[in-house]
């Protein structure tokens, strides 16, 4: 079999969910006078929360909240915005269960540990995977490759052995360099960007995905 363990991201690859973080941010940086726009694309994406907090922080410097206070509020709005308005993504539940049959599963994602199980919880999803692991624990975020490393160690799978499913550029220069395959799923708007020429496969859509290709696709 060519692939012996399977890696998801969960933001913007299987739930809906980089609109509601950009919609949390928009009204919770506005509230503090920092004046981002529901209409334009979110420029942190991939990074921490609290990096996001601090790069805004710099630029808009404010009173009244402290960081740390700022980066809680971000994340219960966007729990509650998951739990509220966010929706699985087409061909997601689909792309999990053709890779359980395959090899065991995990999730692999920046999004600190307990907003992921609070998005799982609501989902039904948290036993579609044997461990999960978030780079809140890591030193450093993706594209950095130690969360997928970190991951693939608690399925006991070499690197080169595992399928990564990501959505971002980031995520895919980080399980590039963890030396694992990535299947990519960019949005339109980043289809350009030069990271996804890296993937092994691109799709539109998890619904694409071919049974056939996971069985065939070679392991270098």
């Amino acid at each position: 079999m060519p692939f012996n363990a399977f890696l998801f991201d969960m933001d913007g690859l299987l739930i809906d969910s980089e609109i509601l973080w950009h919609e949390a941010e928009v009204d919770v940086f506005g509230a503090l006078g920092v004046p981002l726009s529901a209409t334009e694309e979110r420029s942190t994406k991939g990074l921490f929360v609290d990096e996001v907090v601090e790069y805004w922080f710099e630029r808009y410097p404010w009173s009244g909240s402290s960081k740390a206070a700022t980066v809680a509020t971000i994340l219960d709005r966007v729990g509650t915005l998951i739990e509220t308005k966010g929706r699985m993504l087409p061909g997601a539940r689909r792309a999990i269960a053709l890779a359980h049959e395959r090899g065991p599963v995990a999730l692999a994602s920046s999004t600190p540990l307990a907003l992921i199980e609070r998005a799982l919880g609501h989902f039904d999803l948290r036993n579609e995977f044997v461990t999960v692991s978030s780079a809140e624990f890591e030193s450093y975020g993706k594209p950095h490759p130690a969360v997928f490393l970190t991951s693939a160690a608690s399925l006991g799978v070499a690197p080169t052995d595992c399928l990564v499913f990501e959505d971002s550029s980031a995520g895919v220069i980080a399980a590039k360099a963890a030396r694992m395959h990535v299947v990519a799923v960019p949005v339109a708007g980043d289809r350009h960007l030069p990271a996804f020429a890296m993937a092994d496969h691109v799709l539109t859509s998890l619904e694409d995905l071919s049974p056939e290709w996971l069985d065939a696709a070679p392991v270098s």
